[in-house]
């Protein structure tokens, strides 16, 4: 199929999703519930939110020096620097448990160690700037900061764990593979690249600032009265960068790069966000499964019910994003907010296909070891988190 007809399928997609009169249906029930979800998240999500971490992802993946991979990863790089590089690496990241999976392949076969390479691995879908905004404006602002510090610190632990379960393999895998760096440079210095970036995360953070309650006073209110203020000298500053530092064969492969995850992402999200209409409704209203259902197996905050939501979330896949109202639907049809977290920590990091994409990529024993683990502490984070919320 040719780019440009993808591209009207995915423009009349999204138009229909937006400008659907909803008024029209006569009846109301699971298929209203998902249309009305669907239309919310067009409206509300995909031209501040998507569009500029599709931007962001197409930029990592056609900048990123391999060189600065294996020294800021490898095996014989800075304990202290390569699990931080690994474990907030997510944070501008917008992957889901699979797109993540070529990625993590091309770090650890060119020399990333295993520990930093797992850390980078749970980090990329798991946490990223689109998420952290989307889960604190949506789901509330004590999950989408538990979300962001679970991440971070899930991604260091779970990276560490599995470095020195398997320090043996590791210790031999430099001299069995010989990684070594190919000594090239790039044309921008890092500075250069470093503004690049973070222009555009900029744009992203503060296009989605959330409008502040009554009672907030400080910093919030303030940044949310010059959001648009901002954003608008960041997009400026990034047009200039983007006219006087980038060749247009760079651009060009920058834009390609932004499409492919556009049309791979996008589709799955609706998608998603429809089922999650289906099965769940919107928050107040019934979807197929009713809210007692809900209630019986992942309300409250015992044991099973977070080890439950840590188990289906690891096994589901999520399309990027698509957690966000998979959990809104849920936690308004009875979840508690203990295995609320539980499976925002399993659900985008893990799904069945990845699982058996790792399988070959770093063996059955490995894969085993790291799906446990993240369960394991999913699962433990969400009785800690609903005890204390």
């Amino acid at each position: 199929m040719k780019e440009w007809i993808k591209f009207l399928l995915l423009a009349i997609l999204f138009l229909v999703c937006f400008y659907f009169p909803l008024s029209i249906i006569p009846f109301k029930g699971p298929i209203f519930e998902a249309l009305a979800l669907v239309q919310w998240y067009a409206r509300e999500h995909v031209l501040l939110c998507l569009a500029p971490a599709f931007f962001i992802a197409g930029a990592i993946s056609v900048f990123m020096s391999q060189d600065a991979v294996i020294k800021y990863l490898g095996p014989e790089s800075n304990k202290f620097l390569s699990y931080g590089v690994a474990s907030v690496s997510g944070t501008i990241l917008a992957v889901c448990s699979c797109t993540v999976l070529p990625i993590f392949s091309g770090i650890y076969k060119r020399g990333a160690g295993l520990g930093p390479a797992s850390a980078f691995l749970y980090s990329g879908p798991a946490i990223n700037v689109l998420a952290i905004i989307m889960t604190a404006r949506i789901l509330g602002l004590e999950l989408g900061v538990a979300r962001a510090l679970g991440a971070v610190g899930f991604s260091i632990l779970i990276g560490l764990a599995m470095h020195f379960i398997f320090l043996k393999e590791e210790k031999n895998r430099p001299k069995a593979e010989g990684f070594k760096t190919t000594g090239s440079k790039t044309e921008r210095p890092l500075w250069k690249n470093s503004l690049y970036f973070l222009s555009m995360v900029v744009i992203l953070v503060f296009a989605n600032w959330g409008k502040p309650g009554a009672d907030d006073t400080g910093l919030w209110p303030l940044v949310f009265h010059y959001k648009w203020y901002i954003t608008g000298f960041s997009l400026l500053a990034l047009a200039y960068m983007l006219f006087r530092w980038f060749k247009k064969e760079e651009l060009g492969d920058w834009v390609s790069a932004t499409w492919g995850f556009a049309w791979q992402i996008t589709p799955l999200l609706f998608l998603g966000v429809l089922v999650a209409g289906v099965f769940l409704g919107r928050p107040g209203y019934e979807g197929l499964i009713p809210s007692s259902a809900i209630k019986s197996l992942v309300g409250g905050n015992s044991i099973f019910a977070n080890f439950f939501a840590s188990i289906v979330g690891a096994f589901m896949y999520f399309a990027t994003l698509t957690e966000v109202p998979i959990l809104q639907g849920l936690i308004g049809s009875g979840m508690g907010k203990g295995p609320a977290l539980a499976l925002l920590l399993a659900g985008p990091a893990l799904s069945l296909p990845s699982m058996l994409v790792l399988r070959g990529i770093m063996g059955m024993k490995k894969t085993v070891v790291y799906v446990s683990l993240v369960v394991i502490m999913a699962t433990i984070s969400g009785i800690i988190y609903g005890s204390l919320f």
